[in-house]
């Protein structure tokens, strides 16, 4: 099976937010990667709003056409949001309220009753459930046990590595990977993944079902343009 590429339009709303106004729409640009090639739409709406805002995500969900995957830590305000909206699925992040962005997967160990309600109450509402992780097979081991559908591993590790050993880089990806397998867990990617590092990566973890980018892809967009983007991560994807 391909990986899907989700693209992450958080930046997008940084962008119309440094200024005030609606340019760029977010919306707009949201319904143009998925004409473009994108299979899904990303968002992380933050409590600060600086990015992302709450409207924004009522304001996408009747329009996209390919699979929203809302982000985010899930205390109350977030969970009451991903309920009204019903996305096809929510990644739960256990970022702060003042990370300037993901930093740290879910110590699933430590917090694993808590994740036990929110992916029941999630699942409940028919929403696909993943829990954002490192690169850790105990970590994998005991995300399964909270009830979720899939696991997201947190790639900036290997990112930063690349250059330098890619294929150390990539081994304990490679194992996590094989942990969810017999876990019956699917699995996401995500975090500072480029077209430098993106095809070694999808051709290498076996059973990679989607990988959300979002930085990186809209900086290439500045010089490549949006449409000419998405299709060189999807190409890099085949």
């Amino acid at each position: 099976m391909k990986t899907k590429l989700s693209v992450n339009i958080n930046k997008i709303a940084t962008l119309r937010n440094a200024r005030g106004g609606n340019m760029p729409d977010v919306v707009k640009c949201a319904l143009d990667c998925e004409k473009f090639g994108a299979q899904g739409i990303t968002v992380h709406p933050r409590p600060d709003q600086r990015h992302i805002r709450r409207q924004d995500v009522l304001d996408l969900k009747p329009l996209l056409t390919t699979e929203f995957n809302i982000e985010g830590n899930p205390q109350e305000p977030f969970i009451q949001l991903v309920l009204e909206v019903k996305p096809a699925q929510v990644t739960l992040v256990p970022d702060a309220a003042n990370a300037l962005t993901s930093n740290a997967g879910w110590d699933t160990i430590t917090h694993k009753e808590f994740l036990k309600k929110v992916c029941r109450r999630f699942s409940e509402a028919g929403i696909r459930v993943s829990v954002f992780v490192d690169p850790n097979t105990e970590i994998i081991k005991h995300a399964a046990e909270c009830g979720c559908n899939r696991v997201e591993l947190y790639t900036e590790a290997y990112a930063k590595q690349y250059g330098i050993n890619r294929e150390q880089a990539i081994e304990p990806y490679y194992k996590a990977a094989l942990a969810a397998q017999e876990c019956g867990l699917e699995l996401n990617a995500g975090h500072d993944l480029s077209l430098i590092n993106l095809k070694y990566f999808a051709t290498t973890i076996p059973g990679l079902l989607e990988v959300s980018i979002g930085h990186a892809l809209i900086c290439d967009a500045l010089y490549m343009g949006l449409e000419n983007t998405i299709r060189a991560y999807r190409k890099e994807l085949l």
